[in-house]
């Protein structure tokens, strides 16, 4: 291999660029593709809501262009095609507000039309009012249509009727119709996948951060530049947080209008976690995140509270193993749908032992003095609220539970 094959891209020229980039994204077109084809996920999905679109528009034109043939028939593909959405309920909804800018458009165009003498002098008068009024928020995205719309009018050449809007609408409402029954029917997208990668993910990330915390935590001087390095690792989970926040507004979206005959249509996937995994694993993030800042304030050389030192920092990395243990745990039982393994009682014991000696430690460093035994105490806490919340406490393990030890 070269050495040029080894440079950054910004440094190659232009000309290589391209075709690293070229090379770039056919490997990641290459990834979907075999992901598409070893089995159920988003590139499966996106083939699936793919083909039924197509296919949606090629019934609109059967029905409208070949047995009704209508000359008109444009519309009804082009409807069907752009209304096979996400979910079924955003193509009910986005079906209403696109056959409504359709309709705006359609008779805009045509009363322009009869004003001008010919298709210029119409396009300058309607396109104008159209823009104005596809900005409207109760047309949503779809208000561009209301102006595309009167394009497409004008653009025909028909003349101007009663008959000819009459046409333009009727083909619009039965693309329409064709996109969300299609979308609803054949293989509705229900989108619960989602949810459990993105939960499983957290709880994975959740475990690496703490893992990197405890090997670091020894070996390092408590730097401020390791430190940034831990608060970067906590900023990916906050976005992590937030693509599970987006995954869960997709699931609820999908289930509306899927209830009932349309699910039994489709081998749905298991159903996503409670909701209230997602707050769970939410205030295991704040607690990581207070966690890094904690480090990072007492890695600070301006600041007064100074990092504790000594086996008390060993015990604690090794706390955070652990706890980075059992995250890695529930994101296995979160992705198995709840048949993962639960964490050992061995575990739990050693965790208890571990908090009892840290406890200890914080005794000798209060007498040391108040900075070092304050920033102890808080990672101690911070580590009690973590545990408490990954490994929730049962009656008859109430006593091993370090937050009660």
């Amino acid at each position: 291999m070269t050495a040029t094959t080894t440079k950054p891209a910004a440094h190659l020229p232009w000309a290589r660029r391209a075709v690293y980039a070229v090379w770039r994204e056919a490997c990641a077109v290459g990834r979907a593709v075999r992901c598409a084809w070893q089995g159920p996920g988003r590139e499966r999905d996106l083939v699936v809501q793919s083909l039924k679109a197509a296919g949606a528009a090629l019934i609109a034109w059967a029905i409208a262009g070949v047995w009704l043939e209508d000359p008109m028939a444009l519309m009804a593909p082009w409807v069907a095609l752009v209304l096979v959405q996400a979910t079924v309920y955003s193509s009910v909804r986005q079906a209403g507000q696109q056959f409504a800018a359709i309709c705006a458009g359609a008779l805009v165009a045509s009363a322009a039309q009869a004003l001008a003498d010919d298709t210029t002098g119409a396009l300058a008068i309607s396109l104008p009012v159209l823009m104005l009024i596809g900005n409207w928020s109760r047309f949503g995205q779809q208000g561009v249509y209301a102006a595309t719309t009167a394009v497409f009018t004008l653009a025909s050449g028909t003349a101007v009727s009663a008959s000819a809007v009459g046409h333009r609408v009727g083909e619009a409402a039965l693309g329409a119709v064709i996109g969300v029954v299609v979308n609803a029917f054949v293989l509705p997208p229900i989108h619960l996948r989602d949810v459990r990668e993105n939960l499983a993910g957290l709880a994975r990330d959740a475990g690496d951060v703490l893992h990197t915390v405890a090997a670091e935590l020894p070996e390092s001087q408590w730097d401020a530049q390791t430190a940034a390095g831990w608060a970067s690792e906590s900023a990916r989970l906050r976005n992590r947080l937030e693509a599970l926040r987006s995954a869960r507004s997709w699931s609820t979206e999908s289930l509306r209008l899927t209830y009932g005959p349309l699910r039994v249509l489709h081998r749905a996937p298991r159903a996503a976690p409670p909701e209230e995994e997602d707050q769970r694993w939410g205030r295991v993030t704040g607690n990581i995140t207070a966690l890094t800042r904690t480090l990072s304030v007492a890695a600070d050389e301006q600041r007064t509270p100074a990092p504790p030192e000594g086996p008390v920092v060993r015990r604690y990395a090794r706390l955070l193993e652990l706890i980075g243990d059992a995250c890695h745990l529930e994101a296995d039982r979160i992705g198995d749908g709840g048949t993962g393994p639960d964490s050992e009682g061995d575990t739990v014991r050693t965790m208890a032992e571990l908090h009892q000696r840290l406890q200890e430690g914080l005794k000798e460093h209060a007498g040391q003095g108040a900075p070092g035994a304050a920033v102890l105490g808080t990672l101690l806490l911070q580590a009690e609220d973590l545990w408490a919340e990954i490994v929730p406490r049962t009656a008859d393990g109430d006593a091993d539970h370090p937050a009660r030890s």
